[in-house]
């Protein structure tokens, strides 16, 4: 990341979810970071009333432990380039921003900013998008709004907070129907919205070269459904599975058992039949790069709306080196990352997280794009 570039951060989560007791910690607790917090005042559970004056459209506090909060009625890119430049001009101080969202927004517009807009684009890096999730309350929100499937669809991380209002068993299912909407976002127990900023900040969601984490637990499902090549899969997610506990329990203090393993046992519970569902692609041939490029194009054409978050590793042929590549909606990015090591199994993995996506029509083209 170029050192003058600002991370952010867009936290989201469905009203209730904790949000607020994060931002209050982030604005007041003496943590020694800069942040500008940016939040959108249509929200029914915003902070403003507890420590903010209004009496402007706009307004810019500065909070005692060095961070900045402002309370925004417009367009982010409008705020966003405000604050840069009075950072520039040394009237602000800061290193990082915050977005929250209100509880009834979709993270995707919020998002497509960092990528549309080429000043912007310049000047700040998304990091991660965070999103809440109230345990007691989540089964109902899912059900009854699509928005909030749409942030747990959208998350590098899900926090699930009020976790001590529901039991083992209703956190277990919670946490798989989770998986299935988004299997790349580890997903951590918080209490109420009192996640550690460690947790929260310079997660590299977006970062491109950043290594696909898929949770083990959705992997191994997979294997369930395809028990033909289940030896090739079972490696695959077992190399996955010790990476992926490690990143999220090391700073989990005897948290791990919401985490990971004992659900294996849950596959009976109620089914939901969510809009939002993900699937992972893989395989052990290389890609056409030609091939693979018209195709993708196509989708995105056709399904950029209803897809929300892509990402994968990919073998291509020819090239000694793994391609990496990741998208929002219609806007996707890719790069060359680092060699495949001898080693190293060289394989394509893929995640795909949309709305009523076409799974069967998808993997059938991918496979079509194999050398």
């Amino acid at each position: 990341m170029a050192n003058n570039m600002i991370p952010v951060t867009i936290l989201t989560g469905f009203l209730g979810s904790g949000k607020t007791t994060l931002l209050k910690r982030i604005l007041n607790e003496k943590h020694g970071m800069k942040i500008a917090v940016i939040e959108n005042e249509f929200g029914e559970e915003n902070i403003d009333n507890d420590i903010l004056v209004q009496d402007s459209d706009e307004q810019i506090i500065q909070m005692s432990n060095g961070c900045i909060c402002c309370t925004i009625r417009g367009d982010l890119s409008r705020v966003l380039a405000d604050l840069a430049d009075r950072k520039r001009a040394g009237e602000l101080d800061f290193e990082r921003v915050v977005i929250e969202t209100t509880g009834l927004a979709n993270p995707g517009p919020v998002a497509q900013t960092f990528f549309m807009d080429n000043d912007i684009a310049d000047q700040f890096l998304l990091d991660a998008i965070i999103t809440l999730v109230d345990a007691k309350h989540a089964n109902q929100q899912l059900d009854e709004h699509e928005v909030v499937q749409r942030q747990v669809g959208f998350a590098d991380r899900l926090f699930v907070t009020k976790a001590d209002t529901v039991d083992e068993a209703a956190l277990g299912d919670l946490r798989h129907r989770l998986l299935h909407m988004n299997p790349k976002a580890a997903i951590k127990v918080v209490n109420f919205g009192d996640a550690e900023l460690k947790d929260v900040f310079d997660l590299r969601g977006f970062n491109l070269n950043a290594k696909l984490e898929i949770d083990p637990d959705f992997l191994a499902e997979d294997e369930h459904e395809h028990e033909h090549d289940h030896d090739h899969d079972h490696d695959h997610a077992h190399d996955h599975d010790h990476d992926h506990d490690h990143a999220d329990c090391d700073h989990d203090h005897g948290q791990c058992n919401h985490e990971g393993h004992d659900h294996a046992h849950h596959h009976h519970h109620a089914h939901h039949d969510d809009k939002i569902k993900s699937f992972v692609f893989r395989s052990d041939r290389p890609f056409d790069a030609n091939r693979l490029e018209d195709f993708l194009g196509g989708i995105l054409q056709i399904y950029g709306e209803r897809l929300l978050r892509y990402k994968g590793v990919l073998y291509m042929k020819g090239v000694d080196r793994k391609v990496v590549f990741q998208g929002v909606h219609q806007m996707m990015g890719s790069d060359l990352a680092a060699k495949w090591q001898p080693i190293e199994k060289k394989n394509s993995k893929m995640v795909f997280i949309g709305i009523e996506l076409p799974q069967d029509l998808i993997t059938d083209g991918l496979n079509a794009c194999l050398a």
